[in-house]
């Protein structure tokens, strides 16, 4: 997998036929912008572009990062986003939680 930006404050080389944009920590809605100055405001989902049959015309994804890369899609404008590499992956979907207010500390499970 090739890799693409080390911060989010790089831009992305942006592909012929996709805006690209990297993640900020935690987000998960698009920020984008219309053209009247509003956000989009899409929910940000993994997009797998190997089986998507309009990309599949174009190739320009698969061209530039490869078959297995890690993008997620804005699902109203179809922005493309890059992961941002200093946003923890994989811990929880529902995001990072937040400590509980008893002063209980719940051990992490075993894999």
């Amino acid at each position: 997998m090739a890799t693409t930006a080390t911060s989010g404050t790089q831009t992305p080389p942006q592909l012929p036929k996709h805006k690209v944009k990297i993640k900020k920590p935690g987000q998960r809605a698009c920020n984008e912008k219309n053209e009247k100055g509003k956000f989009c405001g899409g929910h940000l989902k993994r997009w797998f572009y190997t089986t998507d049959v309009l990309e599949q015309a174009c190739g320009d994804v698969e061209k530039a990062w490869g078959r297995d890369a890690e993008v997620y899609r804005c699902e109203h404008c179809k922005t493309l986003y890059l992961p941002n590499p200093e946003d923890s992956g994989g811990l929880n979907v529902a995001g990072s939680g937040r400590i509980s207010v008893f002063g209980l500390t719940v051990p992490a499970k075993s894999k």
